[in-house]
């Protein structure tokens, strides 16, 4: 889901289409200029302080989803859990800085550049000579042959999610001292910068056996200012304590706690303590501003709790109390809204700080079959969106700038970034209604009716219902008024290779406009499959949804919204293609050629039929995409790098197969004493300076680090 949260080479995980064609050709002038400046769109929200401010000591209770199943980063279920150890634990030769470049981590590295490009790139890497692991051995060539041997894809005994970048490495070796380590390519690679962080050590990488099972539970060796104290399966919790052997700064923080908590707890485990840092859903964060604020809603138990049970009902429906309480009977009703009272003083102890992700959430096209394998039905649907109606939507009621993402492979602030939403066109019903007729969809066409099969026996018979607002099933935009009301999901980026991710008010109403008349072509209407998890947290996601259906509605084309569970969303749907438009999310990369490959890479047949989509869910990729990320992880000149990329994303922009909307709000509630920790943004956290203020100590706008 990394970072700064969970980055693309954390979730790049798992295992013939149209294409652009001469379509794209004439748009590709979307392009932004390369003397554009790109900016984060909004800042870290860290409470950063000086590390004089922060107090010596302490345990930082840190909400994580679940127990990670491994510790080891480049396994297929590693998940945001595992990238925070790692980052805590273990060397890394580079990380990103506030706007999302990589820089050279001080801490492990002195320098590190590229020193030959003929006959061979050679990668000169200068240790910082302090540089130990746990064990107290150096940190040297030994670790880095090892990690490319486990990583290079040769030796299939090793259970790897990837070798990008690793496969492209002749030979490493000693440099002219023990500080120094050679690393010569047999083709250029432009993200060399993407490789060894982490690293582990050779312990860990050596051997398939030590690879596959010995970094699952446990780290024995480490080499940051934390080290892995233990893995509690029973308190699902991982401990952090600091590391005797760190040459840095020394960790402000005792202890670490990843305490395992799911996101319809959060706000309780803040409440009583288990929790000092969470992610939240907006719902959550803005029942925390109420507390701080002071405007928790007045208690409806006043005059010895003689209010009418209407009235506490309609109290707790207006705070967003469980359903289950809202309908209990009185005395448990009273008791729940004690409780959540009791819950609103305790979170006067905790703030919301607040950025936006280094992620961005998407309208995914499955371009493998129906209606949507004609590139004029994609691109319709792409012109009939308001994606700026959308971005306000979902980004102005959080304070958060609402500006639409104009790149599939950048977010504001890289190196990388332009605006290349031009290469499909802006928003134009006219056009999109153009494109239509053209592919031979017409409003008021004859429609066949076809018989429905009857349900088949078994445990799936009565999987698909008509949904009553966070049930499993479907509905028909505009045949009812039924939505989903219930529910805070958040698909996370990490688990399945992408995340879901929409916010938005409850009891948006959706757009107003005059609708068309159903499309049909051959007798049959324009019906699309839209494909939407049921699990908490899905109330937003769901109006998003609700909301791009209403716009497709006004073209005349007929949107069947299906609710499934969490567990199969990513695995039965997504990834098996079983959709037709889709939302999640995947986060950004600092290496797009490297990383963002897979998610754009043409569809290949295998020997045995199938076909490999890598992380390409929706099934439209080109030939011409493959070409140019070749040619940009092949370049060493930055500035035709990163051209190229730009040239890439203005043809993905073209299929039409995936549209970005938005970048994703960050929300994290923290205790309001804890400094240097939070809303991350695209940076890299710093362990070492987390910790909690120093009393009589303030936050200050721009403190100077010591």
């Amino acid at each position: 889901m990394s970072h700064h949260g969970v980055g693309l080479r954390a979730v790049l995980r798992s295992a013939a289409f149209l294409t652009a064609g001469a379509l794209a050709v004439p748009l590709l002038a979307g392009c932004g200029s390369d003397d554009d400046v790109a900016k984060p769109l909004a800042a870290q929200d860290i409470d950063l302080v000086a590390r004089s401010q922060v107090a010596d000591g302490g345990t930082l209770k840190w909400a994580v989803d679940d127990l990670p199943e491994t510790l080891n980063t480049y396994q297929a279920d590693a998940d945001t859990g595992t990238t925070r150890v790692a980052q805590a634990t273990l060397p890394a030769m580079f990380r990103m800085d506030a706007t999302g470049r990589p820089v050279v981590n001080p801490a492990y590295l002195e320098s590190a550049k590229v020193i030959e490009t003929e006959p061979r790139q050679v990668v000169l890497y200068k240790l910082n000579q302090q540089a130990v692991w746990s064990d107290g051995r150096e940190i040297g060539a030994a670790d880095f042959v090892a990690q490319w041997r486990a990583l290079s894809g040769k030796d299939s005994a090793y259970w790897t999610a990837r070798n990008a970048g690793y496969d492209r490495i002749e030979k490493i070796e000693r440099g002219a001292n023990d500080l120094q380590v050679r690393v010569t390519f047999s083709r250029p690679y432009a993200d060399w910068k993407s490789l060894f962080s982490p690293l582990y050590p050779k312990d860990v990488m050596g051997t398939p056996d030590a690879f596959n099972d010995g970094a699952r539970r446990k780290l024995a060796i480490s080499a940051g200012p934390f080290k892995v104290d233990k893995v509690d399966t029973i308190a699902q919790d991982i401990v952090l304590t600091r590391n005797p052997r760190w040459w840095g700064r020394p960790a402000k923080l005792n202890q670490i706690v990843l305490h395992t908590v799911p996101h319809d707890k959060r706000v309780g485990a803040l409440a009583d303590g288990s929790a000092d840092l969470a992610d939240l859903d907006p719902a959550d964060a803005e029942r925390i501003g109420l507390a701080a604020s002071g405007k928790g809603g007045s208690s409806p138990l006043r005059g010895g709790g003689k209010a009418s049970l209407s009235t506490l009902r309609s109290w707790a429906r207006a705070h967003g109390l469980d359903s289950a309480d809202v309908r209990a009977g009185r005395t448990e009703l009273a008791r729940a809204i004690g409780a959540y009272l009791d819950q609103q003083t305790a979170l006067k102890s905790y703030g919301v700080r607040k950025s936006l992700e280094p992620a961005y959430t998407q309208l995914a096209l499955n371009g493998a079959s129906g209606p949507l394998t004609d590139e004029r039905v994609r691109r319709a649907i792409a012109r009939a969106l308001d994606r700026k109606e959308i971005a306000r939507l979902v980004l102005t009621p959080l304070g958060l700038p609402a500006v639409p993402v104009g790149s599939h492979l950048a977010l504001s602030g890289q190196l990388a970034y332009a605006d290349d939403s031009g290469a499909l066109g802006a928003q134009d019903t006219k056009a999109a209604q153009a494109l239509l007729t053209d592919a031979g969809w017409v409003a008021g066409g004859p429609v066949k009716e076809e018989r429905k099969a009857p349900k088949a026996a078994g445990p799936e018979s009565g999987r698909e219902e008509k949904s009553d607002g966070g049930h499993d099933g479907e509905y028909v935009v505009g045949e009812d008024n039924k939505g989903d009301a219930g529910g805070k999901h958040l698909a996370e980026s990490g688990r399945h290779g992408g995340a879901a991710g929409a916010y938005a008010p409850k009891g948006t109403a959706a757009p107003a406009g005059v609708k068309a008349g159903p499309l049909a072509k051959d007798g049959k209407a324009l019906t699309l499959r839209f494909v939407l998890p049921s699990g908490p947290g899905s109330d937003t996601l769901n109006t998003v949804a609700d909301r791009i259906s209403a716009m497709l509605d006004r073209l005349g084309i007929v949107t069947t919204i299906t609710k499934v569970s969490d567990e199969s969303y990513f695995k039965d749907h997504i990834a098996a293609g079983d959709f037709d438009l889709a939302l999640y999310s995947w986060p950004s990369s600092a290496f797009p050629a490297t990383d963002a490959r897979p998610i754009y890479a043409k569809p290949l047949p295998g020997a045995d039929g199938s076909v490999n989509v890598e992380q390409n869910y929706t099934r439209v990729g080109t030939d011409q995409v493959d070409q140019l990320f070749e040619q940009a992880a092949t370049t060493l000149d930055e500035g035709e790098a990163k051209s190229l990329i730009r040239q890439a994303d203005s043809h993905i922009w073209a299929a039409a197969g995936s549209i970005p909307l938005y970048q994703r709000p960050q929300l994290v509630g923290a205790r309001k004493d804890l400094v240097n920790a939070g809303a991350f943004g695209f940076q890299t956290p710093v362990y070492e300076d987390m910790g909690f203020l120093k009393k009589g100590a303030r936050v200050s706008a721009s403190p100077s680090q010591g």
